[in-house]
């Protein structure tokens, strides 16, 4: 079944709302990307609009910028560290924004949005 951003069917009560109409067309829904550290995989996806987003699954390489001397290098990602965003998440390793890795200029929190964007930025802590 079609995943949907329609409105619940319950209120938070638990009553149920008069049903109206079914799903539609402009209310699916993606299935969230889980971006990891392994060989690039990359996907374009068209959404509504005629417009894009790329979509990041996997990647080795990691842009990082040094805010004391304000240059940005690619850099290798040796290893996951953390991510406050959500336990499972922190388990999993699984890359999203705010979340912290270990790279060769020493650890680097994401600033971009992989599963959006298709490519992750960086800074240093």
């Amino acid at each position: 079944m079609a995943r949907s951003q329609a409105r619940s069917k319950r209120k938070y009560t638990g009553k149920k709302y008069k049903h109206f109409h079914k799903k539609r067309k402009r209310e699916l829904e993606q299935p969230p990307i889980e971006t990891k550290i392994a060989q690039e995989k990359k996907k374009h996806q068209r959404t509504m609009g005629g417009n894009f987003k790329l979509k990041m699954f996997s990647t080795t390489f990691i842009n990082v910028t040094d805010l004391n001397t304000n240059k940005t290098s690619k850099v290798k990602i040796l290893k996951f560290d953390s991510n406050p965003a959500s336990k499972d998440l922190n388990r999993r390793h699984i890359i999203t924004k705010g979340a912290i890795v270990e790279t060769e200029l020493g650890k680097a929190k994401i600033v971009s949005r992989p599963g959006q964007h298709g490519v992750l930025n960086a800074i240093l802590v």
